[in-house]
């Protein structure tokens, strides 16, 4: 009984110590309510503050610059072709691809046995022809001498008959005598013609003489020229290419044997949009003589060249669009026919255009500006060019607003940005690199062995290499040809 009565004063008083401590932790509950109750709002979200490179935009004139990629080619090509059929027996020294020829040289010889016996044979048909000449004239000289001794001997018949006919009229003479002269006098007369026949036949015979002088004065001229045609001389002063002779072969009439090219004659061909076409011609609808700069990448050199925009294709060749143009090139220094190069072409200028970074403008054909307060505001522009990295708008009222160079997906309409600007930031300069002994030594040996080269271009950058600094994109371009 006494155990029952303990376990029962102990579960009242631990029914009591819990109620008590719910009742001390209701308590605080309630006083921390109060207490957060009684404090202010909560603290507002701070505004996030992106950063941005921006630039002030400047209207003014700009001069577009097309750019295309052509080819070379050459103003003065010529075709060498055999002039006569036959062996070769001579070349020139150097007629080989890349020989360098001059006006007047005799570039290769043909066997001319055949047509020096041609021309001989003809000379001497030449000279039987002179002869036949002279003797025609004489006999000529002959049948009018015949024609003048006939005539003559007519006269003095004439007279016999005449002194005849008076005596007869005088009773002195008789008919007989009469008739015997009459027929003298006819008979002379019959003489006189026989003549005039003789020498229309010596004069005949002269004509026919000259005429067969003529010809064989022409059929030796053709041999001669035959003669002259088993050499073939350069027109002009130039250089040789796709050369396929060599000395001893047989070649045929006016086969190809090489081409002959004037390395300072050379214009560039290259193709440009309708679109960009447009935009070149002028206003009454013809092609400016525009300046054209030819660009020749060569091993990270460029290699330039002023020219001049001629003249238009008259046609558009069939599976081709736009329009095929040609400039010539004023100082073709190191270019040579066939090389692939760039081409830059200005176009007319354009009035009240910005010049801003190609990733400052947006595909939806806006750029980002800030008002007083740094946030952004989108605007639409009007796209004119696009200028490798760069492009060329015009818009109204945004003259010297500050616009974001370079957009990002976080950026747009609203956000505040913490500008950059960066006003004083010159050029960059190109890289450069510390080459060691061994590797310069070796670039060095790779470009004197590399007959590709031009000239010029190659001490340009043999000097490159002994400096202390080189560039980098020159060292990348050589050892990559290198296969290092």
């Amino acid at each position: 009984m006494r155990f029952f009565r303990r376990a029962l004063v102990g579960l009242f008083l631990l029914a009591l110590t819990v109620g008590l401590l719910a009742v001390a932790g209701n308590t605080i509950y309630g006083a921390l309510q109060d207490s957060l109750a009684e404090e202010s709002g909560s603290r507002p979200a701070r505004e996030r503050v992106f950063s941005a490179e921006v630039a002030t935009l400047e209207f003014g004139t700009e001069t577009p610059v097309l750019t295309a990629f052509g080819e070379v080619r050459s103003r003065r090509t010529l075709e060498l072709r055999a002039p006569a059929e036959g062996t070769v027996i001579e070349l020139a020294e150097g007629f080989e691809d890349g020989g360098a020829v001059t006006a007047g040289q005799t570039l290769l010889r043909i066997d001319p046995a055949e047509a020096q016996s041609s021309r001989d044979t003809a000379a001497a048909d030449l000279r039987d022809a002179e002869n036949e000449l002279a003797e025609a004239t004489r006999a000529l000289d002959l049948a009018r001498d015949d024609v003048s001794g006939a005539q003559a001997q007519a006269e003095l018949r004439q007279r016999a008959l005449t002194r005849q006919q008076d005596l007869l009229e005088r009773g002195v003479g008789s008919a007989s005598a009469v008739e015997t002269a009459e027929l003298a006098a006819a008979t002379a007369e019959q003489a006189v013609l026989s003549r005039r026949q003789a020498l229309a036949s010596a004069e005949a015979r002269v004509a026919q003489a000259e005429t067969a002088l003529d010809r064989r004065r022409i059929a030796l001229a053709e041999a001669e020229r035959r003669l002259t045609r088993t050499t073939l001389n350069a027109e002009f002063d130039g250089v040789l290419s796709e050369v396929d002779v060599v000395a001893g072969r047989l070649v045929n009439r006016n086969e190809q044997v090489a081409r002959l090219i004037d390395p300072d004659a050379l214009e560039v061909a290259f193709r440009i949009s309708t679109a960009q076409y447009v935009r070149l011609i002028g206003e009454d609808d013809t092609l400016p003589t525009a300046p054209v700069r030819v660009i020749l990448d060569v091993f990270g050199l460029d290699m330039a060249a002023e020219g001049v925009l001629t003249r238009e294709s008259g046609a558009v060749e069939a599976g081709q669009s736009g329009r095929l143009l040609f400039a010539r090139i004023d100082e073709p220094r190191g270019l040579r026919v066939g090389d692939f190069v760039q081409v830059e072409v200005e176009e007319p200028p354009l009035d009240f255009v910005a010049r801003l970074p190609a990733t400052a403008l947006g595909s939806d054909g806006q750029i980002l500006v800030l008002d007083d307060e740094d946030r952004i505001e989108a605007v639409e522009v009007q796209l004119l060019r696009r200028q490798g990295d760069d492009v060329l708008i015009r818009a109204r009222g945004l003259q010297d607003r500050e616009v974001v160079l370079a957009r990002t997906p976080a950026l747009g309409a609203g956000i505040r940005v913490n500008p950059v600007r960066d006003a004083g930031a010159g050029p960059i300069e190109p890289e450069t690199i510390t080459l060691d002994p061994d590797r310069r030594a070796r670039l060095i040996a790779f470009v004197e062995g590399n007959g590709f080269i031009p000239h010029d271009v190659k001490a340009r950058m043999l000097n490159q290499l002994q400096q202390d600094e080189v560039p980098a994109q020159m060292v990348d371009r050589l050892e990559s040809r290198m296969g290092s």
